[in-house]
């Protein structure tokens, strides 16, 4: 009987210890270790045939640009200030691409109205009330930026719906919530645009640039604001981008390893690695920098 019992107190137990290694935390994935990916927002096109008192076009840029921020998955490069990085870099090397993605897309329909919901009308002047509905829909993609390839794309639709107070005498109409709603259909629609784009990640694969072979030292183009930090180890190898030959789509891009790097000291902008593996001699500006 008792070695039934104890039989049975085991068994309850591994039982026990599955369970709870079963809840516990699962090991990170290479793709969610807390680099960041450095990013390029592209001016949408506005073909919703939608015009008012702001640029939607820019209201979106803006938008989003301040949502991808705030996620702490994207380092946010102004347009202007990757062509500048680009320009210096590419003085000593055509592939050192500062962003890794561009996100870019169009606004393909606007829907802004508004209703006065009864009121009341004294000398002339009216009092009531109002509904603002608005609804904003956008295509957005993802796009390698050294490849020109599209890695995933998507459509979301951003709706908002406020109450307000209008006042109007004379054929005047004061409170337009029109403007300030679309606003928040913008808003809306970025927010879960940046959510999306964050379960693409893991999808996406993590790359870098050999800036400089210094005597075995290895600069490559990502910092600590993508989150690089000592000691941590990436793979070097030549690329191919593989393209349709009919149509010059990208199809893929194969990384051949060279070498296997560890960083040794940060900068912002920047990394330098020593070589771990393989030939340093064999380590060019251009390589491409990815994770093991």
């Amino acid at each position: 009987m008792k070695h039934y019992i104890k039989s049975k107190l085991l068994l309850l137990m591994g039982v026990f210890i599955i369970f709870i290694g079963c809840s516990l935390p699962q090991p990170v994935a290479a793709a969610d270790n807390g680099l960041k990916y450095t990013i390029v927002v592209s001016k949408f096109e506005n073909r919703s045939n939608w015009s008012g008192q702001f640029s939607l076009g820019d209201a979106w840029g803006a938008v989003l640009t301040d949502i991808l921020n705030q996620s702490g998955r994207f380092i946010v490069l102004a347009e202007n200030d990757m062509r500048q990085e680009a320009m210096s870099e590419r003085n000593s090397n055509p592939h050192a691409i500062p962003a890794q993605l561009l996100v870019k897309g169009v606004i393909t329909h606007v829907q802004n109205t508004g209703g006065q919901a009864g009121g009341i009308g004294i000398h002339g002047l009216y009092l009531g009330g109002t509904n603002s509905k608005s609804e904003i829909n956008i295509t957005m993609y993802v796009v390698e930026a050294g490849t020109g390839q599209v890695l995933a794309s998507k459509s979301v639709v951003g709706k908002a719906v406020k109450g307000g107070m209008v006042v109007g005498g004379r054929g005047a109409v004061f409170g337009n919530y029109g403007a300030e709603n679309l606003g928040k259909a913008v808003e809306n629609a970025a927010t879960q645009g940046v959510d999306w784009m964050i379960t693409q990640l893991p999808k996406i694969r993590w790359t870098g640039t050999v800036v400089m072979n210094n005597n075995g030292n290895i600069y490559i183009n990502r910092g600590n604001r993508e989150g690089i930090i000592n000691g941590q180890e990436f793979i070097v190898g030549s690329f191919e981008v593989l393209r349709d030959p009919t149509t010059g789509e990208v199809l893929d891009e194969m990384v051949t390893e060279t070498a296997r790097i560890r960083v040794v000291s940060v900068k912002e902008k920047i990394s330098i690695c020593e070589v771990i593996s393989g030939s340093a001699d064999s380590i060019q500006q251009g390589m491409r920098v990815t994770l093991p």
